[in-house]
């Protein structure tokens, strides 16, 4: 009875001197559609509804991160211009103020830490093989450091943080989410995230929610496509 006693400890997702583990919970459970959920995948961000990724997103053998940032390469050159970011932001529907502020963040931000030299380009070029490098602090942990995909982080995000709907998250879970994964003194890394998913929100938000398979659309840019898509069918319609 002892042995079995111990075996349920050690699945055991909450520790009752770290009230933290019992405020955002993790499920101890299998994903029966994912095999070997903690393996990071590399070309597809797949959950336990999406265990192929997105249908008809094409990955040109680029990394999960590398899927997020390529839609905004607009000529397919594997480099981003500042003038490229601004013209996805637009492509998806975003006025020119958001798009330029979009623009001056992301390039600003992420350039240099991808650049193949230590000499800073008055360009703002962000390489896309190299974006792994600008993945910063205080974020989700769903990116590996090499840019794949981890599906039970992603799984275990909604465990945490989805507390209405085990589908969605409204937008205070979403900022409960992001104050939850801070790191010690990362200011520039808390200001990111709060920044990146505020907007993924403003996007993608709807009825106060924004879905789960949304938000992993995002991971692998197929949402921007989508959105690129819906963008151009309203303008015909105006």
């Amino acid at each position: 009875m002892a042995m079995e006693a111990r075996k349920r400890e050690a699945l055991e997702t909450t520790a009752d001197g770290a009230p933290v583990t019992k405020e955002h919970r993790v499920e101890a459970k299998d994903y029966d559609r994912i095999p070997k959920p903690h393996v990071p995948r590399a070309l597809f961000a797949v959950d336990n509804d999406h265990p192929l990724g997105s249908p008809d997103h094409d990955h040109s053998g680029l990394s999960v991160l590398q899927q997020h940032v390529a839609f905004f390469d607009r000529n397919k050159d594997g480099i981003v211009y500042p003038w490229e970011t601004f013209q996805g932001f637009r492509a998806i529907g975003f006025n020119f103020v958001l798009a330029f502020i979009g623009m001056l963040f992301i390039n600003g931000s992420m350039s240099y830490a991808t650049l193949e030299s230590w000499i800073p380009s008055p360009l703002f070029p962000i390489y896309i093989k190299n974006i792994h490098k600008a993945i910063h602090g205080s974020d989700t942990g769903i990116y590996d450091h090499e840019g794949r995909f981890v599906p039970a982080n992603f799984e275990q995000l909604f465990d945490k943080y989805a507390r209405t709907h085990a589908d969605r998250m409204s937008y205070k879970e979403i900022i409960a989410m992001t104050q939850g994964q801070r790191d010690a003194f990362d200011l520039f890394g808390w200001t990111a995230n709060k920044l990146e998913w505020t907007a993924t929100y403003w996007i993608l938000g709807e009825k106060g929610y924004m879905s789960k398979d949304a938000i992993r659309a995002v991971y692998d840019g197929s949402v921007f496509e989508y959105l690129e898509k819906q963008h151009k069918h309203q303008q015909k319609l105006q």
